[in-house]
């Protein structure tokens, strides 16, 4: 398994403690019934809750165009050093881009967002040549 292969896994099972993160904190906010329930009337999620949902989707959105990158450069045998580095920056990002969002760092939330983008861009463009 290429190294940028390792990063995909790694960004999956971030975004599998991700939904967990999410599900713990929707349920302390919403209560076990209403969260076993086929919620019929929804409710807007708030404080933590609500923000570890939005980091979650965020991270829904960015894993399939790193997805995509990765795959890409694995097979147009393009992997380097520089689509190893990129591989590394979006999962570190994406580890930082948690508690950037769920205590509010900002701008560094959005900063730390763009490092992630960023280095698939880079790794997509990588792939083509």
């Amino acid at each position: 398994m290429t190294p940028e292969l390792t990063a995909l896994v790694l960004a999956a099972l971030l975004q599998i403690a991700q939904f967990a993160l999410f599900s713990v904190l929707a349920q302390r906010q919403v209560g076990p019934k209403y969260a076993a329930s086929p919620r019929d009337t929804p409710r807007q999620l708030t404080g933590y809750a609500g923000r570890a949902q939005r980091a979650m989707n965020n991270h829904f959105e960015g894993l399939i165009l790193f997805t995509i990158a990765v795959v890409a450069v694995t097979y147009a045998d393009q992997t380097s050093a520089l689509t190893l580095l990129c591989a590394l920056a979006y999962l570190g990002a994406r580890l930082l881009y948690i508690p950037a969002y769920l205590f509010g760092w900002a701008p560094w939330r959005s900063l730390i967002w763009v490092v992630g983008l960023v280095a698939t861009a880079v790794m997509l463009v990588a792939a083509l040549f």
